[in-house]
C-alpha cells in the first residue's frame, strides 16, 4: 500500500502563513485610518464606518496572533515594515492592488472595495493569483489545518512562548484542553475573520446571526461608495459585478467634508520637507506621530510576547494609543498646509509618482500634510 503523500502546505506553511496573515491585517490599519483621519469631522457616517472596520481588522489582526501563538509560534508586530505606497499586500495576496495612503475619496473607496472583496465578485476576470483576495489567503491556511490534523494537534498540545490574548474581550482563543480537538476552534477563527470581511457567503454581504447579521466589510465601503445603506433587493437577485448596485438603495449616506491631504509618496514628504520652509515644525509632528503608532507595535507585540499577567493591559494601552493618534493626526499635521509653490513643483519633485499623487489628491485645491505611519522601532 502506498504511502499517502504529505500535503504540500505543512505545520511550518501554516506558521509562516499566520505571521504574513498578522502583517496582511497590519497592512491595511493605515489606509484605512489615513483615510479616517482626513475627515474633518468625526460624526459622519464616514467616519463610524471606517473606525468600525479598522477596529475589526485589529480584532483579525489579534486572531491571527492567537492561532500562531497556540501552534508554538511567536507573533513578531514590533518590527513590521510596509513601506507605502504597495503593490500587493503581505503573504501574496492581492498581488495587483496598488494602494497607498491617501484621503477619503472615491478612487480610494475603490482601494478598500479590492481589499475586501468577495471572491464571487472577482470570478470571470480572468485572474491566475493564487491569492486574488485575502479570503483566498485565509482558505489555504484553513485547509492545511485540516489536512494537518494530527500535528497541529500536536502542536497545541505542545503549546509555545507566546501568550493567547483576548478571553476579556471576547475574540477567539485557542488553549490545550484534554480532549478537545483544537482544529475546529482553529477553523472557526479563520471563518469569523472571512465572514466578517466578505459576508456569510457569495450570496449574501451581511454576516451570520452570530455576528449580529451586520453588514460585512465589504458591504460597509460599497455603502459609502454607493451613497446607500445596504439593503436587500426585493424581489431577490443572485450577488454579481452587476446587480451589486440593487443591494445599496437603502437610506442615502451624505459626503463628508474631507481635508485635502496629498497621499503620501513614497519617500514620506522628504523632497518635500527639504523645500518647505516650515518643515521643522511639520517635521516634528511627522515624527510625534510615528513615535506614537510604533509604540502601539511595541505594545502589541508585548501583549502576546510579554508577561501574560498584564497581557490584556499591555493590549488595552495600545488600543487607547489609536485615541493618540487621531489628536497628532488631525490636530496637528494635517493643519500644515503644503506650500502651494511646493504643490506646483510636484511634476518634477515625483515624476514617477505624480499621476498617483493626482489620483489621490486635489492638486487644484489647497493641499495639506497627512501622517506616514512610519514604523521607527528598527
Amino acid at each position: 500500500m502506498s504511502q499517502k503523500p504529505a500535503p504540500a502546505h505543512d505545520l511550518t506553511w501554516i506558521k509562516q502563513s499566520l505571521q504574513s496573515a498578522i502583517e496582511l491585517e497590519y497592512a491595511t490599519l493605515p489606509v484605512y485610518l489615513s483615510a479616517m483621519f482626513s475627515l474633518e469631522v468625526q460624526n459622519y457616517v464616514a467616519y463610524n464606518t471606517l473606525r468600525s472596520v479598522a477596529m475589526e481588522e485589529m480584532v483579525h489582526m489579534a486572531i491571527a496572533c492567537n492561532m500562531l501563538a497556540a501552534l508554538g509560534g511567536s507573533p513578531q508586530i514590533k518590527n513590521l515594515q510596509i513601506h507605502f505606497p504597495v503593490t500587493g499586500l503581505p503573504g501574496g495576496a492581492e498581488p495587483d492592488l496598488q494602494v497607498g495612503l491617501a484621503q477619503y475619496s472615491r478612487n480610494q473607496l475603490q482601494n478598500f472595495l479590492r481589499i475586501e472583496a468577495p471572491q464571487a465578485l472577482l470570478g470571470g476576470l480572468g485572474r491566475g493569483e493564487a491569492y486574488p483576495t485575502i479570503a483566498a489567503l485565509y482558505q489555504a491556511i484553513r485547509q492545511a489545518i485540516t489536512d494537518n490534523a494530527d500535528a497541529v494537534r500536536a502542536a497545541v498540545k505542545a503549546g509555545g512562548p507566546a501568550n493567547q490574548v483576548g478571553d476579556d474581550i471576547g475574540f477567539a482563543t485557542i488553549k490545550y484542553a484534554p480532549g478537545v480537538d483544537p482544529v475546529p476552534p482553529l477553523c472557526a477563527a479563520i471563518d469569523e475573520i472571512l465572514e466578517q470581511g466578505e459576508g456569510a457567503s457569495s450570496e449574501s454581504l451581511i454576516t451570520t446571526a452570530a455576528y449580529e447579521g451586520e453588514e460585512s466589510h465589504y458591504a460597509k465601503f460599497a455603502a459609502l461608495y454607493h451613497g446607500a445603506r445596504y439593503q436587500d433587493p426585493i424581489p431577490p437577485v443572485k450577488l454579481t459585478c452587476a446587480t451589486e448596485p440593487l443591494f445599496f438603495r437603502g437610506r442615502a449616506i451624505g459626503w463628508p467634508e474631507v481635508v485635502n491631504t496629498l497621499a503620501v509618496p513614497s519617500d514620506g514628504y522628504a523632497k518635500l520637507l527639504a523645500l518647505d520652509p516650515n518643515a521643522a515644525a511639520v517635521t516634528k509632528d511627522l515624527a510625534a506621530f510615528d513615535t506614537a503608532f510604533s509604540g502601539i507595535l511595541t505594545a502589541l507585540d508585548g501583549a502576546w510576547n510579554g508577561p501574560a499577567a498584564v497581557s490584556w493591559k499591555t493590549l488595552g494601552g495600545a488600543v487607547h494609543g489609536m485615541v493618540d493618534l487621531r489628536v497628532l493626526s488631525c490636530f496637528n499635521i494635517l493643519r500644515y498646509q503644503v506650500p502651494a509653490d511646493l504643490v506646483a513643483r510636484l511634476p518634477a519633485l515625483y515624476p514617477d509618482e505624480i499621476d498617483q499623487l493626482r489620483r489621490y489628491t486635489d492638486l487644484a485645491k489647497p493641499v495639506f500634510y497627512g501622517p506616514r505611519f512610519f514604523n521607527t522601532n528598527t
